[in-house]
């Protein structure tokens, strides 16, 4: 007779691509998840042919337009990360997740890998976007259309990523959809805010405040110290949110 240790969940673990894809589905199957994409798509192509109509011809190259696309996406994805963390309460579904997968801490790295393969899908729509403007610019006669530097391709990447994840921080953190999404969106403006008009916090600010922190990744050079900022602002806005959060899901009693 054989004996095996292995516990009956263990034979029946879904595994940690499955449940991304599963994550993924879930992003676009709720009708909040899915409306905020469409609104991110819509509002990228609103803008780029905003800046082919009235821009000067300068600015209609497809580096220009592909800086004009990170905006709506920065703004809008980290509310994707907060959703697609709260979804789980304000829809009451934590208990069937959790039932079927009872080692949280998977459905929380299947939730975060998600959000950030959206977050990187978003920067190749981005440059979609601004090629197919830039294509509109060249047939209209706009000269030197083409260029795109790689290492603003990178600093896209690392944008959106730590957005996204700031967005999934704080949802892991309050497990509530209204107050993640309001707080996400007024902590950042009221530091800025305190950081300007208070003369003792505008040293902090410049190490914390991300609206500060983060504006040399738009642009392609970031020197070592620009990278210490960064660093220090994504500790304090990201990963001490996803740490706490994750910690605080992991407890957190389900009905």
């Amino acid at each position: 007779m054989t004996i095996t240790t292995e516990r009956p969940a263990d034979l029946h673990r879904p595994p940690l691509l499955r449940l991304t894809r599963v994550e993924l589905r879930k992003l676009v199957d709720t009708r909040a998840g899915a409306w905020l994409l469409a609104t991110i798509g819509l509002l990228n192509v609103a803008l780029v042919a905003a800046m082919l109509v009235w821009a000067p011809a300068a600015e209609r190259t497809v580096e220009a337009l592909f800086y004009v696309t990170l905006l709506p996406i920065g703004i809008l994805l980290p509310v994707l990360g907060i959703l697609s963390i709260t979804g789980e309460w304000s829809q009451r579904t934590a208990l069937g997740t959790f039932t079927l997968v009872p080692r949280r801490e998977r459905v929380i790295v299947a939730k975060l890998a998600a959000v950030v393969l959206t977050a990187l899908a978003s920067v190749l729509v981005s440059v979609a976007v601004a090629v197919l403007g830039g294509l509109v610019a060249a047939a209209t006669g706009t000269p030197d259309v083409w260029g795109l530097p790689s290492l603003l391709l990178w600093h896209a990447v690392v944008l959106q990523v730590t957005g996204v994840l700031m967005g999934a921080g704080f949802g892991l953190l309050l497990l509530n959809t209204p107050l993640a999404i309001v707080t996400y969106l007024f902590l950042p403006i009221l530091w800025s805010t305190l950081g300007a008009t208070i003369p003792g916090l505008r040293g902090p600010a410049e190490w914390l405040d991300t609206t500060v922190t983060m504006d040399p990744l738009f642009g392609t050079d970031v020197d070592a110290g620009q990278w210490g900022r960064i660093g220090v602002s994504l500790l304090v806005w990201m990963i001490l949110p996803l740490a706490a959060g994750t910690l605080r899901t992991l407890r957190q009693e389900v009905s």
